[in-house]
């Protein structure tokens, strides 16, 4: 039995026959009990560059109003479309073919990592190998095709301890998102219903979490990743430096002007559990 007093008295804790003014707590306890030489997983990747040009006639130059803004505009653009399409399809390692969006040179995508019936972080250092990590994946029963048990499937394989954050979300190419809108039952009405509200639209949301079209993504087929399911701030880290770097070449093109931007980027999956993708 455990007593308490407060009075005018110093707290006092009764435990049994012990009385113990210096210990609330009625029993001694080792800060350092567990494991704190636990090691972590850690990799520190190099700062990759992400570069755009937009070629401009030099007869227009002083003929358009307003065209600096519109340059800045195209090269924005031109910067997003680089960086997505990195980010997704770029393999970073030894022996890429990916050289349309940097190779070795570029950003480390996602469809790069290993696939896996289970998550697990990838080797611990500093240097361009290490963090390759394995992304916990579900194949489609159907080759180059998706029913509806396997978007079930992949929202189980989820870890539930994600699905209260708000950046979780599915993320898929628009013409999946067409695809899933398609499949129908045995009557011919459609799997994933249209409520008629806001937040109700066919393929809108999936069990509760939106659905992000992403025109940066694998399309159904066989060998693809079409479908990934994240919470996307735990998932993916991506580190943009502030310094940025604008050139114009004059000599690129005969009668052109080339406007030239580069700036650096880094991107890494950081948990690597808080992700799963559909393989089909």
């Amino acid at each position: 039995m455990v007593t308490c007093s407060s009075s005018n008295e110093a707290f006092v804790v009764k435990t049994g026959n012990v009385t113990n003014p210096t210990n609330p707590w009625g029993y001694t306890f080792t800060p350092d009990v567990g494991t704190p030489n636990t090691q972590t997983s850690f990799w520190q990747l190099p700062v990759q560059v992400v570069a755009a040009q937009v070629p401009v006639r030099t007869a227009i130059l002083s003929d358009i109003n307003a065209l600096d803004k519109a340059l800045l505009n195209d090269i924005a653009l031109e910067f997003s479309t680089i960086e997505a399409q990195s980010m997704m399809f770029n393999n970073d390692q030894s022996g890429s073919t990916t050289t349309t969006t940097g190779a070795t040179y570029g950003l480390r995508g996602l469809n790069s990592y290993p696939s896996g019936s289970t998550a697990a972080f990838g080797t611990n250092g500093s240097g361009p190998t290490n963090g390759i990590h394995t992304v916990a994946t579900v194949n489609s029963t159907g080759a180059g095709a998706i029913v509806y048990n396997d978007v079930v499937n992949l929202m189980k394989a989820l870890p539930p301890q994600y699905y209260i954050y708000p950046t979780t979300a599915w993320m898929m190419h628009p013409s999946t998102i067409a695809y899933l809108r398609q499949l129908k039952d045995s009557q011919g009405l459609p799997l994933f219903l249209e409520v008629g509200d806001e937040d109700g639209a066919a393929v809108g949301r999936i069990f509760g979490h939106p659905v992000i079209p992403n025109a940066y993504m694998d399309e159904i087929g066989a060998g693809k990743f079409p479908i990934y399911l994240a919470c996307w701030e735990c998932f993916v880290t991506i580190a943009d430096h502030t310094e940025m770097s604008f050139n114009w070449y004059e000599q690129s093109a005969p009668g052109f002007l080339t406007l030239f931007a580069e700036k650096r980027v880094c991107s890494t999956i950081r948990d690597v559990f808080g992700g799963v993708r559909l393989a089909t």
